[in-house]
């Protein structure tokens, strides 16, 4: 990867352009010595054809003919040759995130955009003073939930290989290393990427759910525990630093995981998974704070004759030396006149108590946080405020966001078990068929307690059903009310979907004093659902039994936002503005009842699914839609991306956390245009909907997809527990968007982000005039942003590679693809008449050259991947070592791509 051959970097890229020139020549050293100079030769023109392909504007048709009829083997050798360098490429660039940060720490001028301190100094600005912002602070609660969705699925051994470069590249920041030192650190990356290449990328056995926690629960207990500290400190000085005082911060964030209680077309996860994954959690944060209490125990030195000790503290030790005899004798003598040791090694035996369920467990993790602010308290009273206060306040700070439970467990179903289980339990075949009236007038005594369920406990799903709801209760008990999140309702579409889940629920024996203590959140996931939304939640706080239900959790409805299924089923800008209006809706069904509604976006990677920069993003939703709260999925690469590297989590924890407050306290200005412009919206998305379904309603459109697309590949891959299709499959429906968008994004032509824009734009131009609609884009935030991710889909698709993809369907290319390129010519058209630039991204330098900087890579693994999807569909998809090359590029071009799923 020598510069000189690469796109031109910005001017002050001159680091992250010497990281990749260095990685590249360390990955073709490995390359060499693993495959042979031959090997490393033939990845070499094959690169340099693939540039020169891009520079010219040549057809594909003299790259894809090099790459065709490989032996299987050497196919898949390839296409991981080719993955490596994307991971050098990504793994530099997270670098160079890293370097950029510490540059403006260090240079002391102006804040970087979106750090905390920009963002307080915009709202100080915007006249936002310490007491508006104290008051935002005590309700402003952001909780990622992390998914079992993932689009890549990398080992942890690999993660850790990774880790282990990235801390050379970061070594090197010091100017002062050594030639020696240097060269340690090229030895060091040539052995991870070494080590790398002689790994296979995942198992070859489909993770089981313990396999999904134990990837979610890296991220959450090793990188994001971590640094969860530094991002309350940082908050504390750029606060005292802006108002010229700091103030007592609360927690504001904390963590939820959907893995183990994800049941919506899941045979896997069950009341089993849920109790397991409950209990691997609390396993996992005992395990990390008695690590840290250990490590406290080793710097909190001080001896009797040299501190005082708080009285209330003094009083602690005494008591824990008579209940602990055990611990108390473990305690050596050369240490007993260091007080602070002692009690932690008392704190470490009622942790140990507590992971085995002994006599002497702290009863809750508030409890075990008391004990360690006394420990705070006589430090920072007794001059050891730079003595130890600073780490013992890190840890205070992990144990109030994580608890004992680690992270939040949702729990989802889909709206038909529940209605599957209610049909046997009343003795009603025709329970599905009846009316919502109907439904809800007879679930209503059950939801309510006044009647109780006599039948159906042999049936399957309200056998399983009661078992869930008995292991939440039982869990509350055992683990606390935080251990667990929401109840998820998918399809969702009536107040008799909700009111069965109360009715359920208390057939399960989740009550305590006589309330089902659970938060339950309809999932309004197609179009159609969302545009009855507002309706269904009237239809809720309308009922007496639900209405007591919501005061008793504190009148607050949870309603989950689906951005992948709307845009499966209406396109990406019919979806948008259903969300949008949706929200606009909820928000004053909810006030005008005198109730909050907060919102939980399922949000996937691709912008096809809701991804999108978190500030514009929050910027431009409706105003009083954020209100201090964000609960968002986190889910496939994503999590990597912004978790994987501990100075990045921290940096993204940060503008989630800024894009809240600035959301919150000063939303976008109301501007007089709005009302016009949404209804020239409300006709793009009405226009851009009918393109997009008469696309994929054309007769033969499953056979396309299914040809068109390696969706068959994905299906074989062990990327997940859960099945890649809800049912038989005879429409796009029955797929799940993940595999959908995943399948599209690999033949490159990415439709799900684009389609049927072009053609809206077309038909709203006639009626309103093109200046227009270049006003929207231009002052509309919403309309602009929208735009952006849009763009962005465009520039990283390629439309020629498409057409190569397209083939392998046969007949059916000549019905659906000319549909494809007409539309993505018309898309890219109007987006630069809108932005009034001549090529995709003029405005964003840095992500046009990351794009560039990998095509490279991509497009020989796209092309090699048409000829082996066609060599192996001849074989049945029998023919296991071309399988096993087709995944190798799958993978690899998930890499290159990024926010695939």
């Amino acid at each position: 990867m020598e510069a000189a051959r690469d796109p031109e970097f910005l001017p002050h890229d001159g680091p992250l352009r010497e990281d990749v020139r260095r990685l590249g020549a360390l990955v073709g050293q490995m390359l060499a010595e693993q495959g042979g100079q031959a090997f490393f030769e033939r990845v070499e023109h094959v690169r340099t054809a693939a540039i020169h392909r891009r520079r010219s504007g040549a057809a594909v048709d003299a790259l894809a003919e090099s790459l065709t009829g490989l032996d299987a083997a050497d196919a898949e050798a390839l296409a991981r040759a080719f993955a490596t360098y994307f991971q050098a490429v990504n793994t530099a660039e997270r670098v160079h995130r890293i370097r950029r940060r510490r540059d403006y720490q260090r240079e002391g001028g102006a804040p970087q955009p979106e750090s905390l301190a920009s963002v307080l100094a915009l709202l100080k600005k915007d006249g936002v003073g310490r007491d508006e912002l104290v008051r935002l602070l005590e309700r402003l609660d952001v909780e990622p939930v992390f998914t079992a969705h993932p689009t890549e699925a990398v080992r942890r051994s690999l993660l850790e290989k990774e880790q282990e470069i990235v801390r050379a590249l970061v070594d090197e920041f010091d100017p002062t290393r050594t030639p020696q030192e240097l060269r340690d650190d090229d030895a060091r990356i040539l052995m991870a990427l070494s080590a790398g290449w002689q790994t296979a990328e995942a198992s070859p056995v489909r993770p089981s759910v313990q396999d999904e926690f134990d990837h979610v629960g890296f991220y959450i207990s090793r990188p994001i525990y971590r640094v969860l500290p530094a991002l309350y400190e940082s908050l504390q000085q750029a606060i005292a630093e802006t108002y010229g005082e700091g103030v007592t911060i609360p927690r504001l964030l904390r963590f939820a995981t959907w893995v183990g209680g994800d049941m919506d077309g899941n045979p896997n996860v069950n009341a089993d998974t849920i109790a397991a994954t409950l209990a691997a959690q609390r396993t996992l944060v005992l395990e990390r704070y008695m690590e840290e209490v250990a490590g406290l125990g080793r710097l909190l030195s001080q001896t009797e004759d040299r501190v005082t000790l708080d009285d209330k503290l003094q009083r602690r030790i005494e008591d824990y030396r008579e209940r602990l005899p055990d611990a108390a004798e473990r305690i050596r003598p050369r240490h007993a006149d260091m007080p602070y040791r002692g009690f932690l090694t008392f704190v470490a035996a009622r942790l140990d108590a507590t992971l085995h369920e002994g006599g002497e467990a702290y009863a809750s993790a508030g409890e075990f946080i008391g004990d360690i602010a006394l420990v705070e308290k006589s430090l920072v009273e007794h001059g050891g405020v730079h003595a130890g206060a600073y780490a013992v306040n890190r840890l205070l700070w992990r144990a109030r966001t994580f608890g004992f439970h680690l992270a939040r467990l949702d729990v989802r179903q889909d709206a038909r078990v529940h209605d599957e289980a209610l049909a046997a339990l009343l003795g009603d075949d025709d329970w599905v068929n009846r009316d919502t009236a109907a439904r809800v007038k007879t679930l209503r005594p059950y939801a309510a307690g006044e009647r109780s369920f006599v039948a159906g406990d042999d049936h399957e799903a309200a056998g399983m059903l009661r078992a869930v709801f008995a292991t939440l209760a039982d869990s509350r008990k055992r683990y606390g009310p935080e251990a667990t999140g929401l109840y998820i309702i998918s399809m969702a579409e009536t107040a008799a979907d909700v009111l069965a889940v109360l009715a359920l629920a208390r057939r399960g024996g989740l009550l305590e004093d006589g309330r089902v203590p659970l938060d339950i959140a309809p999932l309004f996931e197609t179009i159609d659902d969302l545009a009855g939304g507002a309706e269904t939640l009237q239809a809720l706080l309308d009922d007496p039994v639900y209405r007591a239900h919501l005061k008793a959790r504190g009148d607050r409805q949870w309603v989950m936002l689906g951005y992948s299924d709307s845009g499966k089923d209406g396109g990406t800008v019919a979806s948008k503005w259903s969300l949008q209006r949706a929200q606009v809706e909820l928000l004053d069904v909810a006030s005008k009842a005198g109730v909050r509604v907060a919102f939980f976006h399922g949000r996937g990677g691709s912008a096809s699914r809701g991804g999108s920069r978190i500030t514009p993003a929050l910027m431009a939703s409706p105003r009083g839609s954020v209100g201090g709260v964000l609960r968002v999925t986190e889910q496939g690469e994503v999590i990597h991306r912004k978790y994987g590297i501990r100075a990045l989590a921290v940096r993204n924890l940060e503008q989630t956390l800024g894009a809240v407050m600035r959301a919150s306290l000063r939303p976008r200005e109301v501007e007089s245009r709005e009302a016009a412009w949404k209804e020239t919206m409300a006709r793009l998305s009405g226009e851009s909907r009918k393109a997009y379904r008469a696309f994929v309603d054309t007769e033969g459109f499953v056979d396309y997809f299914r040809g068109a697309t390696p969706i068959d590949v994905i299906e074989r891959m062990t990327l997940g527990s859960r099945p890649a299709r809800r049912r038989s499959m005879k429409g796009v429906e029955d797929l799940r968007a993940i595999p959908w968008v995943f399948s599209w994004t690999q033949c490159r032509a990415v439709l799900t982000g684009w389609y049927g824009l072009g053609a809206a734009l077309d038909a709203v131009a006639r009626e309103c005039g093109e200046e227009a609609l270049v006003r929207m884009a231009r002052d509309w935030p919403f309309f602009s942003t929208m735009l952006d991710d849009v763009e962005m889909v465009l520039a990283k698709a390629d439309i020629d590679i498409a057409e190569a993809f397209s083939r392998l369907a046969g007949p059916l290319h000549e019905r659906f693809f000319p549909m494809i390129r007409e539309e993505f010519e018309r898309t890219v058209a109007w987006l630069l008449k809108l932005k009034g630039a001549k090529e995709l991204l003029a405005a964003e330098p840095r992500l046009a050259t990351s794009i560039r900087l990998r095509n490279p890579y991509v497009d020989p693994m796209s092309l090699l991947q048409v000829d082996l999807l066609r060599r192996w569909r001849a074989t049945g998809g029998q023919d296991d070592a071309l399988l096993s090359a087709l995944v190798a590029c799958v993978n690899g071009v998930s890499q290159g791509l990024q926010n695939t799923g």
